[in-house]
């Protein structure tokens, strides 16, 4: 089993404490520094743009209810330069980058092509670059760079056309990173059918909506969209770089977007510590039959998974005592996000999520791991949330690796 931390940086009230931006970046590189020391695998940093609190004024916020801002990392590439230049062993990832906006697809291939170029130009350093790629979760952030409806078709289309539009955008993307000369007109078509639609009613919507604004039958059974990324032959540069110092992960469950990804690129698959069983091993299925030849067999680390961590380790206190000291944290915190996303409290919710997360004492959290994961897993673990106190989340960063991950490993040498 392999261990990673997510940062999320996220400069929002706990406990009526926000700390300034300057104190956020500082424990964000006190911690990362720690996390090398230790031992953790990649440092996954959450990148996010513009602010939060200013979006609350337009006339449809994404998130209403959030204080302070949901990501100081604004430019993962020029962090992440600062990481690799202050850390000896962890590599660093992007949880996750938007293809949806500052540059867009053909913007974001061309800096990682000079990343990795200048990355490379030590030729001791193997550490790799780990690029997570999504349509972004929070829309506001998209919608200035023009990831809004184009027309009334579209307005229709909206929650099943982002998919699409990502897929458009993922070949442009992958497609430059590989060295390709491309044009539009070698890049994902999109055609909306039913098959797009979670109902009968979506659907005619749209084709009501096409009708009148594209002359198309009312009935008619397919809707084509004109391309988001419109240009001639075009390639990136530089393009003399190692490639094996990039590793590429798509954040999208849509098995189709997986399965195209991987016409291109290896690309391997995030997936959250709340997606049930299921749907995780038919992803395992899938990705061992489609990934890419040239990234070799399909491996269970290739998914990471992320686990919210609630540690106490009092020496003073039982384990029954350091397991509620844990699980009182954890509701506290849950309780603030799910306020902070939605504006009510959901006990439900909150209960959902602090069962999937890790809360307890180092033993218990042992215990979880074992009952929860396969021995092959790559857990992406995150202490920061809602906890500004840089000292804690150090303590069950040190305290994880020195004393859950040998009961891990003891753990799975006795089964």
């Amino acid at each position: 089993m392999k261990y990673d931390v997510f940062f999320s940086i996220s400069q929002t009230p706990v406990d009526g404490y926000m700390p300034d931006e300057p104190t956020m970046l500082r424990n964000f590189f006190s911690q990362v520094q720690l996390a090398d020391r230790l031992g953790y695998g990649t440092a996954w940093i959450a990148q996010a743009h513009l602010s939060t609190e200013i979006q609350k004024r337009n006339k449809r916020p994404v998130v209403p209810h959030f204080q302070g801002e949901i990501g100081l990392c604004t430019d993962f590439f020029q962090l992440a330069h600062k990481v690799f230049a202050c850390t000896k062993n962890i590599e660093v990832g992007s949880a996750v980058m938007s293809l949806m906006c500052n540059g867009g697809p053909i913007g974001m291939a061309e800096r990682i092509g000079n990343f990795c170029t200048l990355h490379g130009l030590n030729p001791d350093e193997r550490r790799r670059l780990h690029i997570g790629f999504a349509t972004g979760r929070f829309e506001f952030m998209g919608r200035p760079y023009g990831f809004v409806p184009r027309d009334a078709v579209e307005e229709a289309a909206w929650p099943a056309l982002k998919g699409q539009i990502f897929m458009e955008a993922s070949d442009v993307f992958l497609r430059l990173l590989r060295g390709d000369v491309l044009s539009s007109k070698d890049t994902y078509d999109t055609v909306l059918t039913r098959a797009n639609f979670r109902s009968d009613g979506d659907w005619e919507r749209v084709q009501q909506a096409a009708h009148e604004t594209y002359g198309l039958p009312a009935d008619t059974l397919e809707v084509p969209i004109c391309k988001r990324y419109v240009f001639e032959d075009i390639k990136t540069i530089p393009q003399d770089w190692d490639r094996s110092l990039l590793s590429l992960v798509v954040g999208s469950h849509d098995p189709k977007a997986q399965l195209r990804c991987n016409q291109w690129m290896p690309t391997k698959v995030f997936n959250l510590s709340i997606t049930n069983d299921e749907m995780i091993n038919k992803t395992h299925d899938r990705m061992a039959e489609c990934f890419h030849e040239s990234g070799g067999s399909w491996k269970r680390e290739y998914m990471p998974r992320t686990a919210m961590v609630f540690l106490h380790d009092d020496a003073d206190k039982t384990v029954e005592e350091n397991d509620a000291a844990a699980h009182a944290h954890a509701t506290k915190a849950l309780s603030a996000y799910w306020k902070a996303l939605q504006g009510t409290l959901d006990p439900k919710k909150v209960e959902a999520a602090a069962n999937n997360a890790l809360v307890g004492s180092p033993e218990t959290i042992a215990k979880q791991i074992l009952d929860r994961y396969h021995p092959e897993d790559r857990l992406m673990l995150w202490f920061d949330f809602f906890n500004h106190d840089n000292a804690h989340v150090s303590m069950m960063m040190k305290h994880f690796q020195e004393k859950v991950s040998p009961l891990v490993t003891s753990g799975l040498e006795g089964q």
